[in-house]
């Protein structure tokens, strides 16, 4: 439009061309507003995944505490059964004690204890902890009796095995030796 000199105008009204850029202005605001909220929900998510990890850890450690303080009790009360003699194991009171100590293996099971196999097996130093040497000279490096025993709570050692070692024989070279 012109005016009454001639001159051009400029129309109160935008043009296409500034429609576009505020349109592609605004997409592109959306896109960075939509990206924006994609990384915050992936951060949740995230943080989610990680409380509930850690939430798992303290309630395993809490467990793994509690645990490592029953062995002991559990130990004493294996003991006290292997003493018990034969004639007496008949008697209600005797097994009602080895009903306890039944029980007491099952709660410790649910909760992931497993005992560690040593007797017999090649001394493992991530399971196994030599306190003796065999006297007799036998397999190097295998255990040959357990002292107390080691147990896992699911995939860690919680305590390893006391074990006796196998000496080994006239002209075996023993691999500690050699280190």
């Amino acid at each position: 439009m012109s005016d009454a000199h001639g001159e051009r105008r400029e129309s109160a009204e935008p043009t296409v061309e500034a429609l576009q850029q505020d349109l592609e202005s605004a997409r592109a605001e959306k896109d960075e507003h939509f990206q924006g909220w994609q990384r915050a929900q992936a951060d949740f998510a995230n943080y989610r995944r990680r409380v509930e990890q850690e939430r798992g850890e303290i309630v395993r450690n809490a467990d793994a505490r509690v645990i490592l303080d029953l062995l002991p009790v559990l130990d004493d009360l294996e003991r006290a059964l292997e003493a018990v003699p034969a004639e007496l194991r008949q008697l209600t009171w005797v097994e009602g004690i080895l009903l306890i100590e039944r029980k007491l293996r099952a709660v410790l099971d649910l909760h992931g204890l497993r005992p560690i196999e040593a007797e017999g097996k090649e001394f493992d130093p991530f399971v196994h902890e030599a306190v003796l040497r065999d006297g007799e000279p036998g397999e190097a490096n295998v255990v040959t009796a357990e002292l107390q025993k080691g147990y896992r709570l699911h995939d860690r050692v919680l305590r390893p095995t006391l074990v006796k070692v196998g000496r080994p024989r006239q002209g075996e070279q023993n691999t500690e030796d050699m280190r």
